[in-house]
């Protein structure tokens, strides 16, 4: 199951109008949530960015590192991807390992199993726990790795050479791809049938979101077909969404927890990176800075909302209205008629919905700093 999942993954592309973001769980950008994150960490006993250093200091992959300098002085976006890893504390690219580290934290021990003992716990944690939130991690990192790879038919030539273009997507392709092996691996050393159907599906639910992302743009004129706020949310989920929210539920499973916790952390896991992805869609709409360049996605939950607002005939003239002499998209025109409507306003209180609805969800936990660092991440998803 594992080989086809992975193949196919490789194969999935991302191509949408506007930006290319670097991370599904990408940072607000405020000094808060960075503080947030750090004091979280701290909880969990160390910082998350080591959480995957054994892969990524492997000599395999520093190989494949030596090989991505090559790209230098082009415009692949793998490059962008390998810098991420080094600006960890800027794109938070840890942060599904740091959530599945506090939810097993604030669930603590499982009484009634008594096969799993409470002295190999580190930080009141169980070692099985740290396993899967690093496994988490290198799953996210291997499907970011996978996005890297262009549309060839596309190039500019200030992207750079066809054959250094390609060499990039060959690395894109084979370093995901070892990622993923890694994460397998490790997901079969865990021993549990449960926690590897639930990541295998989370696998098959980030490449089919990916699907529905592309399959929404056309290729023409970047114009998205009818997608409405509900189907928005469950693309985004697959997307976004699916692995933590499965992540989270498997280190319950991994404590032998009950149903109903599982079905706790899944709440919180879904809810939060939903608020988190609505959190990041805003950003370019929050912007005060006059004159600055700004481009956002078509699928970005504002402009999904602005479009079912208006209507699809009003947010196409919009579309062509915006559109400059040499058939590019002037994001600045387009900014200010999604903001001249309620799709911003809109896509504010769903984000604090999925916010509510994460904090809601955590307070079956019993109170501790491990509940509370949860508490404060679920709040500051809203700090726009």
């Amino acid at each position: 199951m594992f080989p086809t999942i992975c193949s196919r993954l490789s194969r999935v592309v991302l191509s949408c109008g506007g930006q290319r973001t670097l991370s599904l769980l990408s940072s607000s950008g405020s000094s808060n949530w960075s503080k947030v994150v750090s004091d979280a960490e701290k909880i969990v006993g160390y910082p998350t960015s080591f959480m995957s250093l054994r892969c990524l200091l492997s000599d395999e992959l520093s190989n494949v590192a030596m090989h991505v300098r090559k790209l230098v002085g082009t415009r692949h976006p793998l490059l962008n991807t390998a810098r991420g890893f080094v600006y960890d504390s800027k794109n938070n690219l840890q942060m599904r390992g740091l959530v599945v580290l506090l939810l097993s934290k604030a669930a603590g021990p499982n009484q009634a199993a008594s096969d799993l003992l409470a002295q190999d716990m580190v930080s009141g944690i169980y070692p099985s726990q740290r396993n899967l939130a690093e496994i988490t991690e290198l799953i996210h990192t291997a499907f970011l790795v996978h996005r890297g790879i262009v549309d060839l038919k596309e190039l500019t030539v200030s992207d750079g050479s066809l054959k250094d273009m390609q060499f990039g997507n060959k690395m894109a392709v084979l370093g995901g791809d070892f990622l993923l092996a890694n994460a397998c691996t490790g997901l079969a050393q865990l021993d549990n049938t449960k926690v590897v159907e639930l990541i295998s599906s989370a696998i098959g639910d980030l490449v089919q979101g990916v699907y529905y992302e592309n399959s929404s743009i056309t290729e023409d004129n970047g114009l998205i077909d009818g997608v409405n706020v509900a189907q928005w949310e469950e693309q985004t989920f697959l997307s976004h969404g699916a692995l933590l929210a499965k992540s989270c539920q498997a280190a319950m499973e991994l404590a032998r927890h009950n149903v109903e916790s599982q079905r706790v952390a899944y709440k919180y896991g879904k809810h939060l990176s939903l608020g988190h992805k609505l959190n990041s869609d805003l950003q370019p709409f929050m912007k005060s800075d006059v004159g600055e360049p700004t481009s956002f996605s078509f699928s970005a939950a504002p402009v999904v909302f602005h479009r079912q607002i208006v209507g699809q005939e009003t947010w196409h003239q919009q579309l062509q209205q915006a559109k400059t002499l040499r058939n590019q998209v002037d994001y600045s025109k387009l900014l200010a008629a999604v903001k001249s409507e309620k799709g911003v306003s809109s896509a504010m209180d769903l984000c604090c919905y999925h916010s509510n609805k994460a904090l809601e969800a955590i307070q079956a936990f019993p109170s501790s700093e491990a509940r509370s660092a949860l508490e404060n991440i679920a709040s500051a998803i809203t700090k726009f």
